[in-house]
C-alpha cells in the first residue's frame, strides 16, 4: 500500500521559513516523479514544484521560483520542500505527490498525502 506523508506545516510570521518533509513508502520512490500542490480556501489546487526521478531536474510556479527548493533523497524515500521568504498568499494545505510519468495538473500524480497546512500571518 503506498503512503506519502507530509510534516512540517505549521504557523510562522511574513518572511519567515518552513520546510515541508514527506516520507513515501510502499511504492518505488526512485522511479518516480515527486511533487508538491497546494490548495488554498475557496481555491483549486494548485502545482508547486516537481523533481523528476533521475537527474533530479526541477521545475517551479512562477509565484514560488526563487523562494521555494525541492529536493529528494532517494535513499531514504523522502522529498523536502524549502520554503522561504513566506508570504500570506502562500498560506495553503501543502500536498505531496507521486507520478509514474510527469506533469504539472493534479491528474498527472498517481499518489497524494493527506496535506500538512502551512498559514502565514501578515
Amino acid at each position: 500500500q503506498v503512503q506519502l506523508v507530509e510534516s512540517g506545516g505549521g504557523l510562522v510570521q511574513a518572511g519567515g521559513s518552513l520546510r515541508l518533509s514527506c516520507a513515501a513508502s510502499g511504492l518505488p520512490f526512485s522511479t518516480y516523479t515527486m511533487a508538491w500542490f497546494r490548495q488554498a480556501p475557496g481555491k483549486e489546487r494548485e502545482f508547486v514544484a516537481r523533481i523528476s526521478r533521475t537527474f533530479g531536474r526541477k521545475y517551479y510556479a512562477d509565484s514560488v521560483k526563487g523562494r521555494f527548493t525541492i529536493s529528494r533523497d532517494n535513499a531514504k524515500n523522502m522529498v523536502y520542500l524549502e520554503m522561504n521568504s513566506l508570504k500570506p498568499e502562500d498560506t495553503a494545505v501543502f500536498y505531496c505527490a507521486a507520478s509514474a510519468g510527469a506533469g504539472y495538473r493534479s491528474g498527472d500524480y498517481d499518489y497524494w498525502g493527506q496535506g500538512t497546512q502551512v498559514t502565514v500571518s501578515s
